[in-house]
């Protein structure tokens, strides 16, 4: 990259929801930003560029991400499906897993060699990793990112590259709505509203920015009271 190039930040989950506020406030903060998804969003800005990809199928990934050299890396490719014990599906835990955690494992290890020293990751994690009624296949898969999080930042601190787990509360995203989680409402925080994707997004580019640099193997929550 050269002096006057902006940054990359590869960003998935970007064409809705948290992803997509995260990637348009690094492109108000001077970001480039590729955003990996199944489907494009609706319109590219500036500074965007769509890489088609399902990472829920990681065969092509290796191939959709060749030449790709970002120094940041935010996961924030989500599923939500809930179940309480006597009624799980053990299909659709398998799937939040591979999501959350298989892709987040994968894409790391294949952009890592190539990240610059002082660079960036964030995982989109939840407040409900320590545990909620309903969603414990949920819980499990956010709940390891935070110790993923936490061993990858160790072993990179020495390259200046932090690693840090963003944990919303209920978040006004499509996924509020889904009808797959009908049964478990999501609880509205102590503030009187859900949370909101441009709070997580700012809090995400905080993280992505020099100023955070000493910030790294933490989960920090966003939970509008609801910890307290």
């Amino acid at each position: 990259m050269s002096a006057t190039e902006k940054p990359l930040a590869l960003v998935t989950g970007a064409s809705s929801g948290i992803g997509a506020a995260i990637a348009q406030r690094l492109l108000r903060d001077g970001w480039r930003v590729a955003g990996l998804s199944r489907r494009a969003p609706a319109e590219a800005p500036p500074g965007y560029a769509h890489i088609a990809a399902d990472l829920a199928e990681p065969s092509g990934l290796r191939a959709a991400l060749a030449g790709l050299r970002p120094t940041a890396l935010v996961h924030a490719a989500g599923l939500l499906r809930t179940g309480r014990l006597g009624e799980l599906d053990i299909a659709a835990g398998e799937s939040m897993w591979r999501l959350h955690v298989e892709a987040a494992a994968r894409l790391a290890d294949l952009l890592l060699p190539e990240m610059p020293d002082g660079g960036r990751i964030v995982l989109l994690g939840s407040r409900t990793a320590t545990g909620a009624a309903g969603r414990s296949q949920y819980a499990a898969s956010k709940a390891a990112l935070v110790g993923m999080a936490r061993s990858w930042a160790a072993e990179l601190a020495p390259r200046g590259i932090t690693v840090n787990v963003v944990a919303p509360a209920a978040t006004e995203t499509p996924m509020l709505r889904d009808p797959a989680r009908a049964g478990v409402a999501p609880r509205v925080p102590p503030i009187g509203r859900f949370i909101r994707p441009e709070e997580v997004a700012a809090l995400a580019a905080f993280l992505l920015s020099p100023e955070a640099g000493a910030i790294t193997g933490q989960q920090i929550v966003i939970c509008g009271g609801s910890s307290l």
